[in-house]
Parts: structure tokens; sequence; C-alpha cells
């Protein structure tokens, strides 16, 4: 069934009986496989999820290996392998809703979600249909994403934003150079050690089982228009645009009006579900299909996550 009448997104599945997640029926596993090509989202509550290491157990159960969080964009610590906190964004911001490392040319086609604490308040991880979203946008706006690509610019800083070393997962310069060559990543390396890159990507995609499209990039979040006015002003007087901690163009090299960049973030908004979390809630997304993101919270919130 749904979380939400009106709403099919994200179905529910929950345990009657408080029953552990390792005991989830072969029945329900077919329902909810099913449900992550339809729907793209499923939610699993009132089931027992005693620590990490049975969500990981749980993530890795449907067949595809964990993954981990090369080349991110924003602060996660490592639970252990294969489990990641969610993003360590301050609690009073906002993450928009995105469909992850999409600003790449390789993403996690699922990711699982686990609330071990809800917050006090607020905290949701809300979601929104990737093919919505794409039937949503100004058609004009749309097509030129399509045609032209998008090219992401990334200059790495500890003082500025996720540095080099966490972003690749390592301090050695020749495998951060044999990851960028492995993915058509374009790198260069300043006096000082710090790292540069850009990097052509899709603007969205056609789903490998559907065949759906879903508008599938994160250029709302990397453009230099999701800053607040007062900070993106001061960092283009202390830095200058080429040396922004991050950016996103055109794929031709010319600049994405703001405007556009607002009108996509609108119908992310008209398109969102969200939902309070209980502790033990299990949410599995299928990337491509289902954006999701981050509301403002207080009190204490530990949401982890695992990526296939």
């Amino acid at each position: 069934m749904p979380l939400q009448e009106s709403q099919p997104l994200p179905l529910l599945i929950s345990s009657q009986e408080n029953q552990s997640i390792h005991a989830l029926s072969d029945a329900l596993r077919a329902v909810a496989l099913d449900a992550l090509d339809t729907i793209g989202g499923v939610l699993l509550r009132n089931f027992k999820v005693p620590t990490p290491l049975d969500f990981k157990r749980f993530a890795a159960s449907f067949g595809l290996p964990l993954g981990t969080y090369e080349f991110g964009s924003t602060p996660r610590s490592k639970v252990f392998s294969g489990v990641y906190s969610s993003t360590e964004y301050p609690a009073h911001q906002s993450i928009p809703l995105h469909n992850e490392q999409s600003y790449t040319r390789q993403w996690p086609s699922r990711i699982w979600f686990h609330c071990m604490t809800p917050s006090h308040t607020g905290g949701e991880t809300p979601i929104a249909d990737s093919r919505q979203v794409y039937q949503a946008i100004d058609p004009a706006i749309r097509e030129e994403f399509i045609a032209k690509g998008l090219l992401y610019v990334r200059n790495y800083s500890s003082a500025l934003d996720v540095p080099w070393q966490q972003v690749f997962n390592t301090a050695d310069r020749s495998k951060v150079e044999q990851y960028c060559l492995t993915q058509g990543i374009e790198w260069s390396w300043s006096e000082d050690g710090e790292l540069s890159t850009r990097q052509l990507c899709q603007a969205a995609v056609r789903h490998p089982r559907t065949q759906e499209w879903v508008w599938f990039n994160q250029a709302h979040l990397f453009h230099i228009s999701a800053m607040e006015q007062g900070l993106r002003q001061t960092l283009l007087e202390a830095v200058g645009e080429a040396q922004l901690p991050r950016n996103v163009y055109f794929g031709d090299g010319t600049a994405i009006p703001d405007a556009t960049l607002d009108a996509i973030r609108a119908v992310y908004a008209k398109t969102s579900v969200a939902f309070p979390w209980q502790a033990g809630d299990v949410l599995m997304l299928d990337n491509l299909l289902v954006a999701h993101g981050r509301n403002p919270f207080s009190g204490d919130r530990k949401v982890i996550v695992a990526m296939a």
C-alpha cells in the first residue's frame, strides 16, 4: 500500500509483528523489487534493524555489491565498508532534491536509508519521481540541457569545500589521476598542491530497465545560484568565478542563467513528497527513478546510507 493515499511514492511494507528485517518473506521481497522498477521507492516500517551491520546485511541481500563513496561532493563519515553517514551538513540547512552522484558518469543504481534516530522536528528525506521532474520541466529548457550536456567544474580546498583527499579517499596524487583518467575527468594541480577538475556529463538518461526518461543531473546544486546571495558575492570577490569550489555550465562552456535553475528548483518543489521518519525505517530507492534530499531539523538525527 502507498504511504499516503494521494501519492503512490513510496510503497509502504509494514511488519505487523515487529519482525526482523532479515525475515522479510520472498513474496514481499518480490513486491519490493517490482515496486523499485515501477514506483521507484519502498519504505519498510516496524521491522527490527538492531545495528548498522544488520542494515548493511539487508541492503547487500538484494544481490548487488555495495559501493564506496568515490568522487563525492558532500562530507560523509564511513560507518564501515559499504555504509556511510548521510550528508553531514549543518542541521539548519536544506539539502536540495537530487539523484545520488548524478553529477558524474558513474552512479549507484540503488540507495538505502536507515533511520536510527529521528530528529525532534523536521529532518525528513523528501523524495521526488525523476520521471515527473523530467516531464514537468519546460521542454525548451529540457531540450537545451540534453543537447548541450553539462560541464561540472570543481576546485577542491579544505578551506572552502571538501578537500580532494577526502573526495578521492586517498592522498596519493597518482591514484587521483588514474581515477580521473578512467572516468573522463580533466584535472590540474596548482603550485600549492590543490586540485581542479572538469567533467562533461549528462542532463537526462533513459532508465536501463524501464527505458523511461529521467531528469538526472545536479546543475541546480552545483550552480552558483544555489548559494545564498551574500555568500555568493563574498566568494566571487575573494576567489573569482574560475576558483569557486563548484560551479556548472552548459557543455559548451556557456553560462546557465539563474532563472533557468530557479525554474528547475520550482519543479522539484512541486513534485516532492515528504514523510516523518520513524526509528527503524528503511527506505529503498531506485536512484535513477527517485531523487532525494533533506529538510532542516532540530535535535539528534542519525540516518545512515548504503549504495549499490
